[in-house]
């Protein structure tokens, strides 16, 4: 399994996590058979938004066989259950009585990530961050109750008004190649809505989206990818945008190569799921590249933006072009180059100064974009 940093936090977790949808209706046995998987394949990260007294009792009562400090727990704020139902909350004192008893039947004395759960809309961000309920949020911050806070969103603007704050560690985010394309929206259904990428013509990422992985990356603020697989969208050829089937795979490496993005939380029902996640840490780099289905997409144009995709290697000079990129585009959002930024540069093996203007990178290039150019803006850039 591969490991990276939760941003800031300094916690370390596995680049595949899972998410708790697939706990629901599911007996101990079943709970059991597939956490016991997960942590065997090297998972140690899980995401748990249920309400579901039942899940998080079966949950809990498997995590309790393994060492507290074995597994990364990311837990919502604002998610209870009423009348044997799931019910976003914002009301302080259903807030707190959930998060109680996600503590109780979880068998927690602490969670790593307090997760102020799914807000998308910008009255509720507001309500929210002058309300009762950030207080709390900070109040189990200080007692160590939570480790680190969070917040989970599908809106772009939410997510910058988040980290704005300074006082959000990690964001949940609908990340994937398909929704990547769209703009900023407070209705998550709209993501899920066939209409919306109909007849759309694919010009690469969102600019906003773009811009806010990268500024996350510089302020530490890590990601958590859900949606990773647009909820099955992109694993079938009739139904994904792409109208040709991406792999489990290549969903899980396109989210992994963003920048920021620390771990994928897979939605998985099954073993056989996780082990077709957890193959990513296995696959080589023809069975992990997605540049193909999206570069030969029906009405799609992502001529001329790098998706760090590293199709463009090899290089004669032995360049890490992808990261090169990479930094550049993180670079461009600053005033200044960050010294960190820098420092990360300055450690790739080769440099962008080493380019002897070959093409051979451009011919390989699905995307078209000119990276003679850029090697010579990143070679001026970072030299300064």
């Amino acid at each position: 399994m591969e490991y990276r940093q939760l941003g800031r936090t300094g916690i370390k977790v596995s680049a595949i996590g899972i998410g708790g949808e697939g706990f629901e209706n599911k007996g101990y046995e079943d709970c059991e058979a597939m956490i016991d998987c997960a942590v065997k394949d090297g998972i140690n990260f899980i995401d748990l938004y249920n309400s579901n007294p039942k899940v998080r009792s079966n949950v809990g009562k498997v995590l309790s066989k393994y060492p507290r400090s074995s597994i990364v727990i990311q837990g919502h704020l604002g998610s209870t259950w009423d009348n044997g139902q799931y019910r976003r909350t914002r009301d302080i004192h259903e807030v707190v009585s959930a998060y109680e008893d996600f503590l109780t039947r979880m068998q927690l004395d602490y969670v790593d990530v307090g997760m102020i759960h799914y807000v998308d809309d910008q009255n509720d961000f507001d309500s929210i961050f002058n309300g009762e309920i950030i207080r709390y949020a900070k109040e189990l911050k200080a007692r160590g109750v939570v480790k680190s806070l969070g917040i989970s969103t599908h809106n772009t603007d939410i997510a910058f008004r988040a980290m704005a704050t300074g006082i959000i560690d990690v964001i949940l985010f609908s990340i994937n190649a398909a929704y990547d394309m769209l703009p900023a929206t407070e209705d998550v259904y709209k993501l899920f809505e066939e209409s919306t990428f109909k007849n759309r013509t694919y010009e690469g990422i969102d600019p906003k989206r773009d811009k806010l992985y990268q500024t996350c990356q510089n302020a530490g603020v890590a990601l958590t990818v859900m949606k990773g697989y647009a909820a099955g969208v992109l694993l079938s050829d009739k139904q994904s945008p792409f109208e040709k089937a991406l792999t489990p795979v290549q969903c899980l490496h396109y989210c992994l190569t963003r920048p920021a993005v620390a771990s994928v939380m897979v939605g998985v029902s099954t073993t056989d799921q996780i082990h077709a996640a957890t193959a990513y840490v296995t696959a080589c780099a023809k069975e992990k590249d997605y540049s193909e289905v999206l570069a030969n997409a029906p009405r799609s144009s992502f001529s001329g933006h790098c998706m760090y995709c590293g199709h463009c290697a090899p290089c004669s000079k032995k360049i890490d072009i992808a990261s090169v990129n990479k930094y550049l585009d993180l670079a461009f959002i600053q005033e200044e180059v960050p010294e960190t930024l820098k420092n990360h540069y300055d450690l790739l093996e080769h440099h962008a100064s080493e380019c002897i203007e070959c093409g051979l990178c451009m011919k390989n290039c699905p995307f078209g974009v000119e990276i003679i150019h850029k090697m010579k803006q990143a070679a001026a850039l970072f030299s300064k």
